[in-house]
């Protein structure tokens, strides 16, 4: 597939279209690096927006949740579907509050999901617990033949997806007249790791896992 990202009228940002980004790698980039989407959709009539864990096998993102989920069944028949994803990098401080702003990097996914088949199911799971959580799959157990009847995994082309970056101080020029005496600037954000909580059931003598180790260290 081509690095370059389409350009069409459904992809094309038209507000501060000078942050938007054509390139497939800061995509790829954007979602590795991220764990949470939002999913929305028309159900009933109405807009849903649900919060998914993700993770992306090539050029389509994989999600998963239960058979038994009504929101799941309906987000696989075919429906129009748009997913979006966000990092929040920092607020930016202007000398007022119109010109303030925030850095991101977010994107938005639009298309159609497909179910994953039960053949590849428990290789698309291995995906977005890695994903998720790098390193954690060798250490548990495997998959029960139950668990993995219950489980739905959708599959989503990235074949349509806009991308916007934001990544600047805040505007401002030598003779804007705003006063100098406001502060202006960034202030960076970043998510960071607590001390990992070991589960009431598990032995005190259970050293924590070294994926989990190796995470908090990442995110310290």
């Amino acid at each position: 597939m081509s690095s370059d990202l389409p350009d069409s009228p459904r992809t094309r940002i038209t507000r501060l279209n000078d942050r938007q980004v054509f390139d497939r790698y800061a995509l790829n980039a954007l979602l590795d690096s991220a764990v949470l989407a939002h999913v929305g959709f028309v159900r009933d009539g109405e807009p849903i927006v649900l919060p998914v864990g993700f993770g992306r096998d090539g050029d389509s993102m994989l999600i998963h949740g239960s058979t038994g989920s009504p929101f799941f069944r309906e987000m696989s028949d075919g429906r129009p579907l748009a997913i979006t994803v966000t990092h929040l990098d920092g607020l930016v401080y202007a000398r007022s509050g119109y010109d303030s702003s925030m850095n991101y990097r977010s994107a938005m996914i639009r298309g159609c999901a497909s179910i994953v088949d039960n053949a590849d199911k428990e290789d698309a799971l291995h995906i977005i617990t890695e994903h998720l959580m790098p390193g954690r799959a060798s250490e548990v157990r495997p998959h029960k033949s139950k668990e993995l009847a219950a489980t739905l995994v959708l599959r989503v082309p990235l074949t349509e997806v806009s991308v916007k970056i934001n990544n600047k101080m805040p505007d401002e020029e030598v003779n804007d007249g705003d006063p100098r005496t406001i502060w202006a600037g960034v202030l960076p954000l970043r998510t960071v790791a607590g001390e990992p909580a070991t589960s009431e059931l598990t032995p005190s003598s259970t050293p924590v896992a070294a994926s989990v180790r190796a995470l908090a260290q990442k995110l310290s």
